[in-house]
């Protein structure tokens, strides 16, 4: 949600704040109206992306309270004091978190209105989602399983992963799914992507003045996810100097803010994510043993999408296909024919999940175009050109006419007839056999070239 898309409702009351709302956001094409006299009749209607301002003074005669405006109309509030900056804040509850002074500014207004709206979209993320979970194959069934029973409890969670298979999705399940924390916020943050020299701002946050720029308090990321989860991706990239910083507030449940000289607690949970191997960076010395046992509480393998097989893979393309289609255009010119599907699951997706979404929607968006599944049509152009990117990243095919090598002796035949078998019996199609194996069809050709397996080879057994 973008500001451009939001509605304020202002109830000023006996204060003259209605006026300056609309000069703070008159370039913003925030639309502004003033609900004095709407009162809480309905009027308003139930609008997902608006928020009240309302002056204290409003709560004279309780016409007003936190409670009946969001609870009636779904809005956050936003509260004016009565009093300026300087005066003490006594004519508000402590209970309403978002609180301007009477003489703010417009920068205060709109960093206000900013961070109520990353509230919002995060509160909202279940609502929007664009796809489901798909849990066909047997691996994703065990990883929900497993993700709904530890989804209610404080613990960190560590999660593994190929890149695109979807971690951040499954800590938002992680999230939605915790009764403590669930509604509260949920922060992302990408470790790979902070700048040097800025980590302490933007984790730890800054008071007004801390240094230059500094116009006002800035809540870093802990201080963001506090009552709610924390999800650091790639935490593999963090440097050593930024590892120690973390485990400190990890341990202490508590940080200072540059500037400041009070501490802030906090409560939160940590859900953090990478495609490196931890363990093997804990023994050459780039990431603190220390810090991995704290974030390891509970560890989950998210399957990589050849893993999941071509049941998820299948179902997640028709999703996706469906949403962008949507279903009236689908019944004008049919279900995708079978030539769609046989690409798709044929093909390998280094990207993983996310390559997949992409190649569905480009379908989608040609098929919703031309009204037009044709096999010699911009359909064929987009499956032809992600087919020959699929080829360039897959491990390469055995040789047809293999050289027996000398030290053939020291295969596991048993193995090696039991892939030739499966070939067999999946017509020597690769992600079938893959699948039938419960392995990887990169995994497969890896064995096929180490057992240099042929097209249509029979089983053979080794001279004794």
């Amino acid at each position: 949600m973008n500001l451009d898309e939001l509605v304020i409702y202002v109830w000023e009351g006996q204060a003259d704040i209605a006026e300056r709302v609309e000069r703070c956001v008159l370039n913003l094409g925030v639309d502004v109206i003033r609900a004095d006299g709407l009162g809480l009749s309905g009027n308003v209607g139930e609008l997902g992306n608006a928020i009240a301002v309302v002056s204290v003074s409003m709560l004279e005669g309780a016409r007003f309270t936190r409670q009946s405006v969001e609870g009636k109309f779904g809005m956050p509030v936003l509260w004016v004091s009565a009093n300026p900056r300087e005066a003490s804040p006594g004519s508000y509850a402590t209970e309403y978190s978002h609180v301007l002074p009477f003489d703010f500014t417009g920068a205060e207004l709109r960093a206000m209105l900013v961070r109520i709206l990353r509230r919002m979209q995060s509160n909202r993320r279940q609502v929007q989602r664009s796809d489901e979970m798909v849990a066909e194959s047997e691996c994703m069934k065990r990883l929900l399983h497993d993700v709904d029973t530890f989804a209610d409890c404080e613990h960190s969670v560590l999660l593994f992963g190929e890149t695109g298979v979807g971690k951040e999705r499954i800590a938002e399940r992680l999230h939605e799914r915790n009764n403590r924390y669930g509604s509260g916020p949920f922060v992302v943050v990408n470790c790979g992507a902070i700048p040097d020299g800025l980590f302490e701002s933007l984790f730890f946050g800054h008071s007004k003045g801390a240094f230059t720029g500094a116009v006002a308090v800035h809540k870093g990321f802990f201080e963001q996810a506090n009552g709610g989860t924390l999800f650091l991706d790639e935490i593999a990239d963090l440097p050593l100097f930024q590892q120690v910083k973390l485990l400190r507030v990890l341990e202490e449940r508590c940080i200072t803010r540059l500037g400041s000289a009070s501490s802030v607690r906090l409560d939160f949970r940590l859900v953090a994510a990478t495609n490196k191997p931890l363990r093997e960076l804990v023994r050459e010395g780039s990431f603190r043993a220390d810090l991995f046992f704290r974030l390891a509480v509970i560890e989950l393998q998210i399957p990589s999408l050849e893993e999941r097989g071509e049941a998820d893979k299948l179902a997640i393309f028709h999703s996706i296909l469906r949403k962008v289609m949507g279903p009236a255009l689908i019944q004008e010119i049919g279900e995708p024919p079978f030539f769609i599907a046989d690409a798709v699951a044929q093909m390998y997706f280094p990207g993983n999940v996310r390559e997949l979404r992409n190649l569905a929607e480009r379908i989608g968006v040609a098929a919703r175009q031309t009204r037009d599944w044709a096999a010699d049509g911009a359909t064929q152009r987009i499956l032809t050109s992600a087919q020959s990117l699929s080829s360039l990243t897959l491990p390469a095919e055995p040789e047809s006419s293999p050289v027996l090598l000398a030290d053939r002796s020291n295969w596991d035949m048993d193995e090696r007839n039991r892939i030739i078998a499966a070939l067999s019996a999946n017509d020597w199609k690769r992600q079938n056999t893959a699948l039938h194996l419960g392995i990887s069809r990169k995994v497969l050709w890896e064995k096929m070239r180490k057992y240099q397996i042929s097209d249509g080879e029979p089983q053979v057994s080794l001279p004794t």
